[in-house]
Order: C-alpha cells, then structure tokens, then sequence
C-alpha cells in the first residue's frame, strides 16, 4: 500500500487525518516564528526569565547536579515531539487541537518536552552512548545531570484571563548515573523546592496523573485563594524513553517535571489577565522585568457581546479560541473571554429559529458571550461591534443568518 500524500492547503490551522497532513501555511507558519520567545535573553529581558534561573538554581542546589540549559527550536519532529516520549500513534494530543503541523515530519512544538529526546541522546554521546561521545560537554558528562529546557509552544486553546495559545514552558529533568535510584521521594523534594524557590511561602498539593513519559505521574497544584490552581507536571522518567535515547535504564534513572511559567509568573507577582505580560504599553512592560507584585495601571470597562452561531459538532472553547486568534491576527489581544453560555441541537430548534441561524442539519447552536477589553485603552461601541462582526464571520459555520 502507497503512502497517503500530505495535502497542501491554504489553511492556517494545521490537521492531521490517520495520515494525511494538512500543514500551516505559510504565513501563518511565519506568523508563529515571529512571536517573541519571552523565556529568551537573546530577544530581551522578561521576568519568565528570572523564575527560570532561581528553578535551575534552587535545584541545583539541592542535588548539587551540573545544569544544562537547552535551547531547542521551535520546529520539532513529530518523533521527538510524540514518538520518543512514547504518545501512543492514535493518542488524543496529536489532533489537530493540539498540533500544528509543518509538514508530514514536522511541527511547532506543542511543549518543551520536545526538546528532551534530543537532549537525552546528547547526554547519552557525552558519557561514550550510540555517538561515541561526540559533542558532548563537561555538564553533560557528569555523573548527575539537571536539564533545563525553557521555551514558547504552540498549541490551541481557549480564550480567557489565564490561556493563550503561545504558552512559555519549562521542563526541569534529573538525570543521574549509578548512586541510589531516584524515587518519589525525590519527586517530592523536587515539588517543594520549586514551589519555595517560585512561589516563597506558598501551599501545595499533587494528585495522580498519567504522562506517557512518566511512571507515578502527578499534577501539582499551588493553593491560590483557597483555589488549586495547576503549575505543574511531574513524575519518574520512563525506562524506555531513556533506553530509545541510549541511555541504559539499568544505570541511568531521571525525574521529570514539565511547569506552566506564564502561570507560575501571574500567581508570583499578582498578574490578573496573562495579555499583560506581552503589553506593550510602558507602564505595564516596565513592571514584567522583575518579580515585584503587579500594580494595576487601570481599570477599563469590558465591552460585551453576545453572537448566536452555527457551528459543526465537536466544535469547543479551544477550537473556538484557534479560530478567532487566527482571523484577528493582531487584534486577537483586544479579546479578553470567549465564553459558551448555551448549546442547542439543531433537532431541538423550531424551525423559525433554524432559518434565522442559517444552521444546517447535524450542527449546534452556540450561544456566545465576548468580553472585549484592550489592556491599555478604552474601546469605544463601534469598535467592539466592529470586533464582533469579524469574530462572527470567523466562527459561524452555517448559512448567512437571515435578519
């Protein structure tokens, strides 16, 4: 049997079918390069920053291990993204809701986890693996290891005060060779390093969850006005994803720990609304160069709007938020919350209702609530009617709505 072809289209959303790939477009794809990486010092100061370097530290303090900070690129393999950090071939992470796709073998990264399987096989070279030791370094060729691995993502998600769909995320790995095995015990002195050293003070909880990287995996959540709010990933390394980078599970045994940092910097300094930390305006842009409590620069009015659409079934809020980010553009920062308030079945509509929408058999009427404020200027009637009528045509799947 042929391998299917990847289909090439204009569309910049990126979607993947068994095998047949349709990737982002170009300027979408370069749209997505231009966004600046706020965890890099090369592309200017931001306090994403300091929390990496206090993480590295605070870390390496504690196991005295040799540090490695890895810079991958924002182009992956889908090997290194899914494969090697064992995502079954039908896991629900490689959707196109969370996948953009560049070509049949590439991809913006949906994590920094990515950046791992690579790091894994230098450290691998470093100490005589499959490589012979070439390019290895003198971090890398020591007995205990913590690889840090800070970047941006990019992925589908809703649209709200704490989601975005270009995230900055920190994997923090120890890997160590010979010695005691690492254990959930190290897993906890881990946790509670990271939260002290991130969040001084701060209570904290894990409960048990599954990674296909992790054994005893955990989420952990800081306790934020009597709420748990989810910072972080975590658990033993995997085996066999040591042994796929040649690292032999026999001698090696590894921690891994992924962390949400736009959401560990908004509870660290008090960020009510995740578009501040790329504000442009200087009052705010001034204040994301430390970890000193946020001050308020002021309090707009939100313009809301309510739109009626028809959408195809499996339509969510991630979805939603991808399309509206997609038809904006630059403009997307104006919207503060995409909300569903309702959904209705086309078989449950009277048949009046049916002909207004525009809804087509087998498709959903979504009621939705807008709130669009700018971070840094009131927007005025006609401009957040001018907003809805953009967001509208973006999202509405049916017929032209009949007046």
């Amino acid at each position: 049997m042929s391998t299917p072809t990847p289909v090439l289209s204009t569309s910049s959303t990126g979607i993947r079918e068994g095998d047949r790939v349709t990737p982002l477009a170009l300027p979408a794809l370069l749209n997505a390069l231009s966004v600046r990486d706020l965890t890099d010092p090369a592309e200017g100061s931001h306090a994403l920053q300091i929390l990496i370097d206090d993480a590295a530290a605070a870390l390496a303090r504690l196991w005295n291990a040799d540090v490695c900070v890895e810079r991958s690129r924002p182009i992956v393999s889908l090997e290194d993204n899914y494969d090697r950090l064992g995502y079954a071939p039908d896991a629900v992470a490689r959707d196109v809701r969370y996948t953009r796709y560049v070509s049949d073998t590439t991809m913006l990264r949906s994590h920094t986890s990515a950046g791992i399987p690579p790091a894994l096989r230098r450290l691998a070279a470093a100490h005589g693996g499959p490589d012979g030791g070439r390019g290895g370094s003198s971090s890398l060729g020591s007995e205990q290891v913590l690889l840090v691995l800070p970047g941006i993502c990019h992925r589908r998600d809703a649209i709200d005060r704490i989601h975005t769909g270009t995230p900055h995320q920190l994997d923090l790995w120890l890997l160590r060779r010979g010695g005691r095995r690492l254990d959930h015990d190290d897993l906890q002195d881990m946790v509670a390093t990271l939260v002290e050293a991130l969040l001084p003070g701060a209570h904290w909880r894990w409960t048990s969850a599954t990674h296909p990287y992790t054994v005893g995996g955990r989420e952990v959540n800081a306790i934020s006005g009597n709420e748990p709010v989810e910072i972080a990933e975590c658990g033993l390394a995997v085996p066999d994803v040591l042994a796929g980078a040649g690292l032999d599970p026999a001698e090696w045994t590894g921690l891994a720990l992924g962390m949400g940092l736009d959401r560990m910097l908004m509870l660290r300094k008090g960020i009510p609304d995740i578009r501040l930390l790329r504000s442009a305006d200087v009052r705010i842009a001034e204040q994301m160069h430390d970890l000193t409590p946020y001050r308020t620069v002021s309090d707009l009015p939100p313009a809301r709007r309510d739109i009626s659409i028809a959408v195809d079934s499996g339509v969510d809020d991630e979805v939603l938020g991808d399309r509206i980010r997609e038809a904006l553009e630059g403009d997307a920062d104006l919207v503060e919350e995409v909300a569903v308030l309702s959904a209705t079945q086309y078989d449950e509509l009277p048949k009046a209702a049916r002909k207004r929408l525009g809804i087509r058999p087998g498709q959903v009427n979504l009621l939705i609530r807008l709130v669009l404020r700018p971070v840094d200027q009131t927007m005025t009637s006609d401009d957040a009617n001018a907003l809805r009528e953009r967001i509208y045509a973006a999202v509405h799947q049916g017929e032209p709505a009949v007046a």
